[in-house]
């Protein structure tokens, strides 16, 4: 879809793009805070942000409760929602173009205007532990952060962020609120028909009740590799993986590309050297790689799930086609399809007002940068095999690994698994 983008900053130190999408019948807006669970004042209450979020749809000045909101919201088929990260707590909205004004003061009523009470708090404390209980029977929630704790990451896990919901009160609540939701700390971006709308969007922005508060960092760690960690589950039939290579420090966006063309090559499709390879061997029914960037550190990551007695085959093949890429034994024949797949996926990707919205927060909740959508291609057709190479290398050389799994074996096995990713 066509569109325009403007960066702003509003007079109360709020900033965010304007995406103009001419003749479109929706309107979609993000606005983001970092605020997430890094953000906690302890660790003691490491969950309130996520419990932020839920209580976000409840009470506020002018409905009673979650119910009434609701009602009121979806009236006309507009969608809400809101997710919680380690660093974010973002809350986004989605509505036909005829109602977007009437969504953007509901959106501010639940951002600006909350009333948080006793009853809610106890109601989503049970909701958020509900939804971390059923996560824990998701292998790869429960294993991905044992890998960030593996590297340094200061978070917690998904047991011990069960343990610290009973702690949360009211006025901890209504403090973390206090202190993040901000108007500096606060990016949006709000994708539609923007034309002959900026000045009235702009102005209701600026209107947003809001104290100008503080604009966070994203806090660094200091990462380093660790022992495999081995997650002990007498129910697991195979062994579910998960690993991290991780280098310190941002990646531009060709960089992200180029590491996107290699995970194409390694494990994109049927044809490629790891998970087509396994495939064809009836070693795996699935397993992935990707790639990802933050504002101080880039993950390449690996995941699937192995039976048992496959396992150490799977590791012996990982093994072999990564060195076999970190020497540069990469046919320009692989790296021509990647980039071409590359290409072709990239303008795919912009079918909806809500893909274009989620292209930019990509890159600028993180970093605040603008990466414009019609540039892309020609960065994309500009990607070098000798920087790819020299990135997974960077990564490889970094010194900084984390590996967990999931599974019933002892956790020898799993070690001797963890010999097969020194590349």
């Amino acid at each position: 879809m066509k569109h325009s983008v403007e960066e702003i900053t509003l007079k109360n130190g709020a900033k965010g793009l304007l995406i103009d999408i001419p003749g479109a019948s929706v309107m979609s807006t993000r606005i983001q805070f970092r605020a997430g669970m890094m953000y906690a004042k302890s660790h003691e209450v490491y969950e309130i942000p996520h419990v932020v979020e839920h209580l976000a749809f409840g009470a506020n000045s002018k409905f009673k409760d979650e119910q009434a909101f609701e009602a009121e919201f979806t009236k006309n088929g507009a969608y809400h929602n809101a997710w919680t990260s380690d660093i974010s707590v973002c809350y986004e909205t989605e509505c036909a173009d005829f109602e977007w004004d009437r969504i953007m003061d509901l959106q501010k009523l639940s951002i600006c205007e909350p009333k948080f009470n006793e009853e809610e708090l106890k109601s989503e404390k049970a909701n958020v532990k509900s939804e971390l209980t059923g996560y824990m029977n998701d292998y790869y929630r429960l294993l991905w952060p044992r890998v960030q704790q593996a590297v340094g990451e200061d978070i917690l896990d998904l047991p011990e962020r069960l343990k610290t919901i009973p702690n949360i009160e009211l006025k901890d609540i209504r403090e973390h609120y206090r202190r993040t939701h901000t108007a500096k700390n606060m990016l949006f971006i709000i994708a539609g028909k923007i034309h002959g709308r900026k000045h009235k969007i702009i102005h209701e922005l600026e209107n947003w009740d809001l104290k100008e508060g503080e604009k966070f960092e994203i806090p660094r760690s200091d990462l380093h590799s660790s022992e495999a960690v081995s997650i002990r589950r007498k129910d697991a039939s195979n062994i579910t993986f998960g690993f991290s290579l991780v280098t310190p420090r941002h990646l531009e966006t060709n960089e992200v590309f180029a590491m996107s063309c290699l995970n194409h090559i390694l494990n994109g499709t049927m044809n490629s050297k790891i998970f087509g390879a396994a495939r064809k061997r009836g070693l795996v029914y699935g397993m992935g790689s990707s790639i990802a960037s933050n504002a101080t550190n880039s993950y390449w990551d690996f995941d699937g799930e192995v039976n048992i007695e496959n396992a150490m085959e799977l590791f012996e093949l990982i093994q072999t086609e990564m060195v076999k890429a970190l020497n540069g034994e990469v046919s320009d024949e692989d790296f021509e399809a990647a980039r071409s797949y590359a290409l072709g996926r990239f303008q795919m990707g912009a079918q909806t007002v809500g893909q274009i919205a989620d292209y930019y927060a990509e890159n600028y909740f993180t970093n605040e940068t603008i990466e414009r959508y019609d540039d892309m291609p020609n960065l994309i057709k500009g990607i070098d095999k000798a920087k790819m190479i020299e990135l997974a290398r960077e990564f490889a050389g970094s010194g900084i690994k984390g590996f967990a799994t999931v599974s019933s074996v002892e956790k020898a096995v799993i070690s001797e698994l963890e010999t097969h990713l020194n590349f």
